[in-house]
């Protein structure tokens, strides 16, 4: 899960004793892997959704859960975006209200951690609306923007534009994910791009 040595050490004893027991109840969950055909690492966000015996090869009538993929990021665009990723990770709590610290499992360095990481559903929500409305773009400046403008969203404001770009169908999915993209992340080519950006990152 870490590689050797005394911090990841620490860390390793941190997520098992604090993050760990938290990852099967999560609505949300972060996974950090690595795909053959992606480079590493490769984060993946799922929803935990109710499914009932058929669905979920169970045979019971009684409804269950499992984990719905929801979006990825890696390479260029979660470099771009890791600071980002660490604000809204660092918001992370438990039911009392104690951080998860998840933040240190996405550290300024090389990240070797490889797992699973529980998220509530504000987090959850953030990062799927970002990891889905990033595909296909290739201006890394227009991505890190909407990562910006995503993190200041409240819960209720990423709920609902999730469900906007994802909930009602093929070809509408399609047009709110296209306005979204150019609401939260200008045109392509807009030199207030760069300059919205660096206001941001303030």
């Amino acid at each position: 899960m870490l590689a050797s040595g005394f911090d990841n050490d620490a860390l390793e004893i941190h997520y098992r004793k604090y993050v760990a027991p938290h990852v099967r109840t999560a609505p949300w969950v972060l996974r950090v892997t690595e795909h053959k055909d992606k480079p590493a690492p490769v984060f993946v966000v799922k929803e935990r959704v109710r499914v009932w015996g058929a669905e979920s090869n169970v045979s019971s009538a009684a409804p269950t859960s499992v984990l719905k993929e929801r979006g990825y990021l890696y390479g260029q665009a979660l470099r771009r975006c890791r600071p980002v990723l660490r604000r809204i990770l660092a918001q992370v709590s438990d039911e009392s209200g104690v951080p998860f610290e998840l933040n240190r499992f996405t550290g300024e360095r090389r990240i070797t951690f490889r797992g699973n990481l529980p998220l509530d559903a504000e987090a959850g929500s953030k990062l799927a609306l970002l990891f889905k409305l990033q595909e296909r773009l290739t201006d890394m400046d227009r991505v890190e923007l909407m990562a910006w403008r995503i993190e200041r969203f409240t819960a209720e404001e990423a709920a609902y534009w999730l469900t906007r770009i994802t909930q009602f169908g093929e070809a509408p999915n399609r047009w709110a994910q296209a306005g979204l993209r150019l609401l939260l992340g200008g045109q392509p080519g807009d030199p207030m791009v760069l300059n919205m950006l660096q206001q941001l990152r303030q």
